[in-house]
């Protein structure tokens, strides 16, 4: 690293110079010093981006504390005698946030430790080689773009009084009576599943034919049998027209002329890319719809310039923008690394019950291979730790006839766990043959992979229809 002499604007040269502190872009810039590459680090926000403060890890502790709801709510039928007095929400948040600070905390000193310039405050890519902060700029033998998502409204919308994002839900103070979740996609029915749990009335309104659509429908048929029984209301094919805050209450209109009143609504259509105003285009990146359009090796069309995590289009996980974070810093590094596959990044909806797939839907399957596709619906109520559990679903593999495994998708309470070994199945292309030997630790719901498998391989033992 350089410096400009005492006296002028400070410019400073790095090996690389990375736009934006989430998952993508604080993992390159630790990988990269790890090989010994010098990197500066540009963070608007705070280290750890949405994923870690808006996003991922709040959520899933308002989930966790929605868990917790329900267990004491349904002790009884464990023979536990317990019971459910409230929700405080500010001990929520005070356990939400604790959980940040600590990973928060723990994130500042890796990257201080790995000797990365951070630099806070708002970047600008200035030139295909410069980035610059206030006075300040940083010019990088290569640019890192990992500026990250925000949240999505739709036209006529605006956020304030009863009308909120997933941004502001995480801080609401108080339980909402009545809370109207517009959009079924992932953050819509996590949010949904938090509201019910944690006591009020939820009504999901999605404007394709069914919630979580990018899911295998079969999913999607048992989710929202599941939302039905714990008394969600589920509106899907509906479309939002208008809302109107009022005195009392938020009040929807659909497209139908239906009305819903409710005393919040959240607005969970999915999330846009941050990239207007930071000089991408003047400085030749090309954009589509706001997104930076790459090759498999995540490089934009501007030698020296690559993007990673949301701003790339696809699947918008924080754990594939942390994977192509790593992946550009060994490619710039000269390790010639595997590109990532997108085929084999985990799918995980922590609602309850949760979702975890990995590889293709079964129509996305016959759309690749026609009539050369076979599956098997593995049913939670063969497997005795599911039973202990109380929970109901499936494990669904899709296969090449005669062929691998392409496509595993489950549903069930805590089924997220599975999902480092459904990725090993689909990335490994192995057969059922090949994983049907394996021994599954007993009892567990790891069992039900095993299982389907086993039958998949033409010897079903638990397999209950």
């Amino acid at each position: 690293m350089t410096s400009a002499d005492p006296g002028t604007d400070q410019t400073d040269t790095f090996d690389i110079v990375v736009l934006g502190g989430g998952s993508g872009g604080y993992a390159c810039a630790l990988r990269a010093t790890e090989l010994g590459l010098s990197v500066a680090l540009v963070e608007q926000g705070k280290l750890g981006g949405t994923c870690l403060h808006q996003g991922c890890i709040p959520t899933k502790a308002l989930l966790h504390a929605a868990e917790v709801a329900d267990a004491a709510r349904e002790s009884a039928k464990f023979g536990v005698k317990a019971s459910l007095d409230g929700i405080d929400m500010p001990g929520v948040h005070s356990y939400k946030d604790g959980v940040i600070s600590r990973l928060y905390k723990g994130l500042q000193g890796l990257i201080s430790a790995h000797k990365v310039e951070y630099v806070e405050g708002t970047g600008r890519l200035s030139s295909p080689t410069t980035v610059t902060v206030g006075d300040r700029v940083l010019t990088g033998r290569h640019v890192v773009l990992a500026t990250g998502s925000t949240p999505r409204l739709l036209p006529g919308l605006e956020v304030g009084g009863r009308i909120a994002t997933s941004a502001q839900a995480l801080t609401l103070d108080h339980v909402p009576e009545r809370v109207v979740v517009l959009g079924g996609g992932v953050i819509g029915v996590e949010f949904a599943s938090v509201y019910k749990s944690f006591g009020a009335e939820v009504t999901v309104v999605e404007a394709l034919p069914r919630l979580v659509a990018s899911e295998d429908e079969a999913v999607s048929k048992a989710l929202e049998r599941a939302f039905k029984k714990r008394k969600i209301t589920v509106r899907t094919g509906a479309r939002f027209a208008s809302a109107t805050d009022g005195a009392d209450a938020v009040t929807i209109t659909l497209e139908s002329g239906d009305t819903i009143e409710a005393d919040l609504l959240l607005v969970a259509v999915g999330r846009g890319p941050v990239t207007a105003d930071l000089g991408y285009e003047e400085a030749g990146v090309t954009l589509e719809r706001g997104f930076v359009p790459t090759d498999e090796r995540c490089r934009t069309g501007v030698p020296g310039v690559y993007a990673v995590g949301d701003i790339v289009p696809g699947l918008q996980l924080a754990h594939r923008g942390f994977a192509q974070g790593i992946f550009v810093a060994e490619d710039i590094a000269g390790l010639a690394p595997a590109p990532v596959d997108e085929q084999t990044i985990p799918r995980v909806t922590y609602c309850e019950p949760e979702i975890t797939a990995v590889g293709m839907t079964e129509a996305r399957a016959r759309e690749e291979y026609g009539d050369d596709v076979s599956t098997y619906e593995y049913n939670l109520g063969g497997n005795g730790k599911s039973q202990i559990l109380q929970t109901q679903g499936f494990v669904k593999l899709v296969r090449r006839t005669d062929g691998p495994v392409v496509g595993v998708h489950m549903i069930g309470a805590r089924m997220s766990e599975q999902a480092g070994e459904a990725q090993l199945i689909v990335g490994w292309e192995a057969l059922p043959d090949d994983v049907a030997p394996l021994v599954h630790a007993h009892p567990t719901q790891n069992e039900a992979l095993g299982e389907a498998h086993l039958a998949l391989a033409g010897k079903p033992l638990h397999a209950h229809s």
